[in-house]
């Protein structure tokens, strides 16, 4: 069984054992996506060398996952610190209606981030090497999107400090992180209060082998108002 074929049956058993039933199409992009990075990886560190082995379950599913939690209205999003394309690169499978910009300030993983899009035949995202505080990208992007994501990059109240001037005026963050999310939670609410409308914690837990979330992964939802 080569690569492509494994990590096509691992996608299969998350997404039935969960209840989810992405078309063949979409399994078969997001293995190849797998494959891809996989084959990078052993000349840039795109996710943990030692975390190879399951990076079906830890990053191709789980990104693929939080799109249950996420506004279905949401159809711009921009994804802050995209490293080897997570979440932005599954969710532009999984949900082929929306447009995403996926962002890093290290040319090389955009680089290798714009040929999985290239080789995936992927028209709904682009990547972009950039800051995206500096005025370049806010006066390319301002109040463009209507969901900023990131996994674990940056602590929350950065990720609200980079979001406003990007977001239109009702629009969401969202952040997979794990742990204990009260306290930073808390520090951005202090500053930001006046920008939140509703806030929630999802627990992201799934079948065969997480089902009581012992892997801690959360996604934080924020709804804003500018």
């Amino acid at each position: 069984m080569d690569l492509q074929d494994r990590y096509l049956r691992e996608l299969k058993v998350f997404f039935w054992e969960n209840s989810l039933s992405p078309d063949e199409y979409q399994l078969e992009r997001l293995a190849h996506f797998a494959e891809l990075v996989t084959e990078k990886n052993s000349k840039l560190n795109l996710i943990s060398r030692k975390d190879v082995q399951n990076i079906i379950e830890n990053h191709v599913f789980l990104s693929s996952f939080i799109a249950e939690f996420l506004p279905p209205k949401a159809n711009k999003f921009l994804d802050i610190g995209t490293g080897g394309g997570f979440p932005g690169i599954p969710l532009g499978i999984t949900r082929p209606l929306m447009h995403g910009v996926l962002v890093d300030s290290t040319s090389k993983k955009i680089q290798a981030v714009q040929d999985f899009i290239n080789r995936l035949k992927l028209n709904n995202v682009v990547a972009e090497n950039s800051r995206v505080e500096s005025d370049e990208f806010i006066e390319k992007y301002s109040e463009q999107f209507d969901l900023v994501i990131s996994r674990a990059t940056v602590p929350l109240i950065i990720l609200f400090r980079y979001a406003l001037p990007l977001v239109r005026a009702k629009s969401y963050i969202a952040s997979i992180k794990g742990g204990d999310l009260d306290s930073e939670y808390k520090t951005a609410e202090m500053k930001y209060k006046a920008y939140i409308k509703k806030s929630t914690i999802f627990e992201l837990a799934y079948k065969p082998t997480n089902s009581r979330n012992e892997k801690g992964k959360k996604l934080i939802l924020i709804e804003l108002n500018k």
